[in-house]
């Protein structure tokens, strides 16, 4: 296996260079023994497909995909400015 540091680059350069991924927002970072992808998305189907694109180009490499979902609709009830 190839180093931490180009391990983490070259996971990094598939997220904004892959074409069904081009995805600049996402954090690459090494926890211990796995990689661990951060940031946010517009929706679980995109955030599960760039798991699925890393997972399967590193099938060796023990990835955590903690990639959180930013809210896109309007919010369902007034805030309230006090």
């Amino acid at each position: 296996m190839t180093n931490d540091i180009d391990l983490e680059a070259e996971i990094q350069r598939l997220l904004t260079e892959h074409d069904r991924i081009a995805e600049q927002g996402i954090t690459v970072q090494r926890r211990e023994h796995s990689i661990v992808l951060g940031g946010e998305v517009e929706s679980a189907q995109r955030r599960d497909e760039i798991c699925r694109q890393i997972t399967t180009r590193f099938p060796e490499v023990e990835i955590t995909c903690d990639i959180g979902i930013t809210r896109a609709q309007a919010p369902s009830e007034v805030e309230e400015i006090s």
